[in-house]
């Protein structure tokens, strides 16, 4: 059954399956059809995410064991409800002590039947695993080894022993196991296994072997069969060697049930035809939906103020483009130093093994595959070793990419390395394992390319607008129109009808709501700045640079509606993780203790301040923008929770949210109010949602999308559609501009009829005839869902 909207809850210790359990009431009369639980699997201990699943088989006793997961399945089904699952196939965590699997690979090296679980390079280590986990050379750590039976131990880290060795004395015993004990600064270069993106504590896992798959998914299959899940959200399909291969493979396993990826889809790229699933989880829609509130000129005009303030230049983000750029050629180069080796590699003896490519020098090979990852356009090609190049995965690599690859080469001549690496990225250059190998890794290494250098850099160092630098976004055309998102949601209702639309994670780095304050700056650039100049004046503490003051008052702007007491603790450690992932004057490898030290002295006298003058300063400023914002977050929630999609609410969303970057934003869910949704944006979740589980015929797969169109001096601030031909959705956008030109001054907006029509938020209010007024439409607030009279339903009297 496709969900009418999903619900997530973040399940860990502090919030077990009994406590979810507990909620279940609330959730269902706020009017969701299934709760959305993180991963349930077996995780390292404490764990507040779960994705360090180390054991397939069992379901996770900190959260209540199986027992407690089936539990919560009867008390949700007693209420209506279904539970969708949270699914980690890429990786698991790298802890031999609780992952048997590498436990036993560990001990028996590449003869264990384990070691297909792993993307092992067994030559590149000398036949040995790398572990790069000592606090520093194996030299200083030695005398910390023990040996403890067939076991060795460091500290708290457990380690096998390969028979017949631990007699040995140390030096010997460590030349003798299968995998080499090392500092974890060797991952970078040394690294010989398969990762998640640049974590070496998260090992990839190869779900591509049928065995590998049916011992990693059966606990998952099981719940399945016996009706307690009955959907499914698969983690970083990028991760994958083949995609599509593994969804097909979990669809005919799973039944067919409802299932979405957390696929990352740049700029118009399309989610691939060819998967078996009901679409994304709707990191696609945020940006669509959170770009309809950003003022396009506005925006420039701020990075124009941004570039005044803090004169960002090279890699301190002067640019979009270029800052994507050199991050990316800082995470191959560096972060991902050792993916880059093994490419290299892979396509030295591949050319060496071909008397027509053999003259390709491995400098070249190499450069060649550093200039094509770091221009990648999108996450990975979707190319598959010895099947037949599709236009679709050419795209991804095209003839551009390609020529601006081959001028980064100071010999021309040199430059046809760049189209040999092209033809086995896309699978074009077939036969032999190595070539199949160079395919899939290089997908997987662009993914982890991709995610690193944009999400968790550039966003980072490029930050005139905050608020746009989300996963899925453009930061350097933040803005959309109301013609493009009604192009994107006609596909969307088209092509992926029952894919998930989302405003606010467990991954985004900012909450929708804090979004929507920042994304009114747009609207008041001069404003902004005039804030700045008075904030400087009253602040005591000097920030260490002015892009970081920049950052670090927008976030203190975007949070302002948190009680004083509880800014410092939010916000230092959302501003440290910051310049940490920037890597510009720290970083999380190298930190640098006395910027580290100026950023938090700086955040808790200035942004983070809980009394004083730039607190007042702040309040008031937030104060006079209080309107503009509330337009803003009430037409986001209810465009996400109408458009074509089911929408995906992040655990309490439905009220004010104000969250920062992980781990604030997987703080426990403890507030399910007994009395139902509350406040204004909770009154329109809950009338919404509730709409949509009653007239799926509206909504539903089945359901049509139909633009709507205003007439007047202000048709551009109204974003309009219809439903079926039985609901109108209309919000206000860029309401601050709308008031500085005189409001809406007889603007119209047309109904597919005469009605009439009732709007759903206000029900006592209806409306007749063809047009109706914009004025009078927003009379009381700056959205409106209509429904045909008679056909309100129970929605519209809760």
């Amino acid at each position: 059954m496709t969900p009418t909207a999903t619900y997530r809850l973040q399940l860990q210790p502090d919030f077990p399956f009994s406590a979810a359990a507990h909620a279940v009431p609330y959730l269902a009369g706020l009017g969701v059809s299934h709760l959305h639980l993180s991963p349930v699997l077996e995780a390292v201990p404490g764990s507040r995410h779960g994705y360090d699943v180390v054991d397939h088989g069992r379901v996770r006793a900190e959260l209540g064991g199986e027992e407690g997961l089936r539990e919560l399945a009867r008390t949700a089904r007693e209420h209506g409800l279904g539970l969708v699952v949270d699914i980690v196939p890429n990786h698991m965590a790298a802890v031999p002590r609780l992952n048997r699997a590498l436990w036993e690979v560990l001990r028996e090296g590449a003869e264990s039947p384990y070691a297909r679980w792993f993307d092992i390079d067994w030559a590149a280590g000398g036949g040995k695993v790398l572990l790069p986990v000592l606090a520093g050379p194996v030299g200083d750590e030695i005398g910390r080894l023990r040996v403890d039976g067939e076991v060795l131990r460091h500290g708290e880290q457990e380690f096998p022993l390969r028979a017949g060795t631990a007699h040995l004395p140390v030096p010997e015993l460590l030349d003798a196991q299968h995998y080499r004990l090392g500092w974890w600064r060797l991952a970078r270069t040394e690294l010989n296994y398969r990762r998640f993106f640049t974590i070496s504590e998260l090992i990839g896992v190869r779900v591509e072997d049928p065995e590998v798959f049916a011992a990693t998914h059966g606990k998952i299959l099981e719940l399945v069969r016996d009706g307690v899940v009955d959907g499914l959200r698969v983690d970083h399909p990028d991760g994958l060697a083949d995609p599509a291969a593994y969804l097909e493979r979990l669809s005919a396993a799973a039944g067919g049930r409802w299932t979405v990826v957390e696929k990352i889809l740049t700029g118009a790229e399309p989610l691939p035809a060819d998967w078996a699933v009901a679409g994304t989880t709707g990191y696609d829609a945020l940006h669509r939906i959170d770009g309809l509130f950003v003022d396009p000129m506005g925006a420039a005009e701020l990075i124009g103020r941004y570039r005044e303030y803090a004169g960002p230049a090279g890699d301190r983000g002067g640019d979009w483009t270029s800052t994507v750029r050199r991050a990316a050629y800082r995470v191959v180069t560096h972060e991902l130093a050792a993916e880059t080796a093994l490419l290299t590699r892979l396509a030295v003896r591949i050319c060496a093994g071909d008397p027509a490519l053999r003259d390709h020098a491995p400098w070249a090979l190499h450069a060649a595959v550093r200039e094509l990852l770091v221009r990648v356009p999108v996450y990975r090609p979707y190319a598959t070793a010895g099947a037949p190049c599709t236009e679709a995965a050419r795209e991804t690599l095209p003839d551009a990419v390609v020529r601006d690859a081959k001028a980064a080469f100071s010999v021309p001549e040199e430059a046809s390395a760049v189209d040999v690496v092209r033809d086995l990225a896309l699978g074009r250059l077939g036969g032999g394992p190595d070539r199949a190998a160079f395919c899939t890794r290089f997908a997987q290494t662009a993914s982890a390319s991709r995610a690193k250098s944009v999400e968790d850099m550039a966003f980072y160092r490029y930050v005139p607008l905050i608020s746009a630098n989300e996963v899925g976004g453009d930061p350097g055309h933040p803005a959309v129109t109301p013609d493009e998102f009604h192009a994107f949601c006609t596909r969307l209702a088209r092509d992926w009808p029952a894919a998930g639309t989302a405003l606010t994670t467990h991954d985004t780095k900012r909450s929708a709501d804090v979004r929507a304050r920042i994304a009114v700056l747009t609207e008041c650039p001069e404003q902004w700045s005039w804030l700045l100049v008075e904030l400087e004046r009253v602040t005591p503490a000097t920030a260490p640079d002015a892009q970081l003051a920049w950052h670090a008052w927008q976030t203190a702007y975007g949070c302002a509606e948190l009680p004083p007491r509880e800014m410092a603790a939010r916000l230092e450690p959302a501003l440290l993780k910051a310049v940490r992932e920037a890597g510009l004057s720290t970083s999380w490898t190298e930190p640098d203790p006395s910027y580290e030290r100026a950023v938090t002295d700086f955040v808790a006298a200035g942004p983070a301040a809980s009394s004083g003058p730039v607190r007042e300063a702040l309040e008031r400023f937030a104060g006079t923008l209080g309107r503009y914002v509330r337009a803003n977050v009430l037409g986001a929630a209810l465009v996400q929770l109408t458009m074509p999609g089911v929408p995906d609410l992040y655990q309490g969303t439905e009220r004010e949210y104000v969250a920062l970057v992980d781990p604030d934003n997987r703080r426990p869910f403890r507030h399910a109010p007994e009395n139902g949704a509350s406040g204004e944006k909770g009154e329109l979740t809950a009338v919404a949602l509730r709409l949509r589980r009653e007239r799926p015929e509206v909504f539903g797969e089945s359901g049509t999308y139909t633009p709507l169109s205003a007439r007047g001096p202000a048709a551009a601030h109204c974003l309009a559609f219809c439903r079926s031909g039985e609901v109108v959705t209309a919000v206000t956008r860029l309401s601050l501009r709308l008031a500085e030109s005189g409001g809406w001054r007889g603007t119209e907006l047309a109904l597919p009829d005469d009605g009439p029509w009732t709007d759903l938020l206000a029900p006592g209010r209806k409306f007749t005839g063809a047009t109706v007024a914009m004025a009078e439409l927003f009379a009381e607030r700056p959205v409106a869902l209509l429904s045909r009279v008679g056909r309100e339903g129970p929605a519209a009297r809760a």
